[in-house]
């Protein structure tokens, strides 16, 4: 049953809301596109020309570039007025940093200084501590970076060997230990460093200047991508870090490290949508322009139908981030209407919606995987000469699927953040897939009676085929169920998936008191293929998660309840996608 309360962090797997509940981009204000076009501007002028000069990582200029950006306030984004910011919106910050996800190797230094650089202060340092750092973190004055991850510790961060011993008269930590793959490692003046204080089983986080003794680092990383990002192992080898440089409370890092990484996936989300963008207009103007068999490549089906895809994956990542963003900004609204303090609010607004950060952050590299794969096929042989703009977009799209925990770990903590809050009665969970459950051989709801009823019906539907899972899954693997990753991914496909077909209906559904009636037919082309994906994933996920566990009588029973479940309307598939790649061909850009 749909209504107007909002939801709840995960909650969309068992609750449906009106479409009115839930933000398009098509919706953002005046002021959020001025900021947007500044970003995009900036882009042109300052690192589009450079990108070549960006690569060779030349001295100083990578430093240089982002103090232009703090000159124009892009570095302030998130900053409240009081520390020299320009405290946007959550909304707003997200589309900032969609249009700067399209700068490559700039992208991820100016991401990691405004992200995780800064935001671990502004969000737990003290009053002192903001106001030493804050305010020339934001002008480009300081650069930051976050210094978490160690050889040997990998994903599990709270492994790490770094060790912060009191000195004798109490004023110091003695830090000493190694940290890797630290972005803006080689020019970073403010790092947040995670170590464990004399024998504690969890980390704390301190504030650590570059230019005390005893802070070294080895050479530049050379690296598939991204080759602009400074990227450098960094030794502390005694160094005094005053005590009132620790950041948060004794044993707090790790929670620190957890929620900042939170926000890191919903904005990487973001980034990669601006990177899909633009490695769909490379895509397309090659194939206006490349002739073969006397008529341009974007004439052919084949083509057409690659095209059409990366909009689908693009579209469909873009209306789910900003369904995901409006909701979290809500929550920190709410929190800051009920006395939270600034950083306590967006820690524990993003927090709520950790599950969609994740899912998201998966969703939205390997959709952009996709798009930078299809970009070096239509480009044909070109493409995979350096001299082309995809080889760099195809290099520096890989590492998003590693960055801010890989995308296997991600699944599994979607996942497992979900079924806690259902088993914590945080929403309805456990009821309802129950009910599911229960109703296996039943038959399933009927489709609507009009086009969006339909595809309301539809995704009802796949989200039972989920709910219907998790009794037996549940019950079979018990407290064990972590260790069983492959189940625990598969699920984690589904429920991706239908979050974002969902957000995309949405959207779609708004877009028909927007556009006209001629407009809207590649809307729901789009819609319509992406559905027609998505139930087809669910199926074999479903079914995967199945075979694993349930015995032979079951699986007949799940087999049959998951095909009935996944079925979609019938539609002319080629000529939907023909449609999308027409317009995006005749606009010779992405404008969807």
């Amino acid at each position: 049953m749909s209504n107007t309360k909002p939801l709840k962090g995960g909650e969309f797997l068992t609750r449906d809301i009106e479409a009115e509940a839930v933000f398009i981009p098509e919706e953002f204000d005046e002021e959020t596109n001025m900021i947007t076009e500044t970003c995009q501007d900036f882009l042109e002028t300052e690192i589009f020309p450079n990108l070549a000069r960006i690569d060779s990582q030349e001295e100083g200029l990578m430093a240089s570039l982002l103090k232009k950006a703090g000159e124009l306030g892009l570095l302030g984004l998130s900053v409240p007025e009081e520390y020299e910011g320009f405290e946007q919106s959550f909304l707003t910050v997200m589309r900032a940093n969609e249009a700067l996800g399209a700068a490559h190797s700039y992208s991820v230094a100016i991401m990691a200084h405004t992200g995780i650089g800064t935001l671990p202060i502004l969000y737990y340092g003290t009053e002192d501590q903001k106001a030493r750092y804050i305010p020339k973190l934001t002008s480009g004055e300081l650069m930051a970076a976050y210094c978490l991850t160690e050889p040997g510790a990998g994903s599990d961060a709270n492994s790490g060997r770094t060790k912060a011993v009191l000195s004798e008269d109490g004023k110091h930590y003695i830090l000493n230990g190694q940290k890797m793959w630290i972005t803006n490692g080689g020019f970073a003046d403010v790092q947040t460093v995670f170590a464990k204080v004399d024998n504690d089983r969890v980390l704390s986080a301190f504030i650590v200047e570059r230019a005390w003794d005893g802070v070294t680092m080895n050479p530049e990383e050379k690296k598939m991508g991204i080759k602009g990002s400074s990227t450098r192992q960094i030794f502390y080898n005694d160094v005094k870090v005053p005590v009132e440089n620790m950041l948060g409370k004794r044993g707090e890092g790790y929670r620190i490290a957890l929620n900042i990484l939170h926000l890191g996936r919903i904005k990487l989300a973001a980034t990669v949508v601006g990177s899909a963008k633009r490695a769909i207009l490379h895509a397309v103007n090659y194939a206006n322009e490349r002739k073969q068999f006397g008529k341009t490549i974007a004439n052919f089906g084949a083509i057409k139908h690659k095209l059409a895809q990366q909009v689908v994956k693009t579209f469909a990542t873009e209306s789910a981030v900003y369904r995901a963003s409006k909701d979290i900004q809500d929550q920190i609204y709410e929190l800051k209407a009920a006395g939270q303090p600034h950083g306590k609010a967006n820690i524990e607004g993003v927090a709520e919606f950790s599950a969609e950060c994740a899912l998201l952050k998966v969703y939205g590299s390997e959709a952009l995987d996709y798009v930078v794969d299809e970009a070096v096929q239509i480009y044909g042989g070109m493409g995979f000469s350096s001299e082309t703009p995809v080889d760099r977009a195809y290099r520096d799209s890989r590492i998003n699927r590693i960055f801010e925990g890989t995308n296997e770990i991600n699944r599994l903590l979607a996942v497992d953040a979900l079924l806690k809050k259902g088993a914590k009665s945080d929403f309805n969970l456990r009821d309802l897939a129950n009910a599911a459950a229960a109703s296996l051989d039943k038959p399933i709801a009927l489709i609507g009676n009009s086009y969006f009823e339909d595809k309301v019906a539809t995704l009802q539907n796949l989200k039972k085929a989920i709910l219907m899972l998790i009794p037996s899954i549940t019950e079979t693997f018990g407290r064990k169920i972590a260790e069983e990753e492959e189940v625990m991914m598969n699920l984690a496909d589904m429920l991706m998936q239908v979050y974002v077909a969902e957000s995309t209906l949405y959207r779609v559904n708004r877009l028909e008191k927007i556009k006209s009636e001629s407009e809207m037919v590649v809307y729901r082309d789009i819609l319509d293929i992406l559905i027609h994906d998505v139930a087809a994933i669910v199926q074999k996920s479903g079914w995967d998660a199945v075979v694993s566990y349930a015995q032979p009588e079951q699986q007949s029973l799940f087999r049959e309840a998951l095909y009935q479940h996944c079925q979609t309307a019938a539609f002319n598939v080629k000529e939907a996608r023909r449609r999308i790649a027409d317009k995006l061909i005749e606009d010779n850009a992405y404008k969807f």
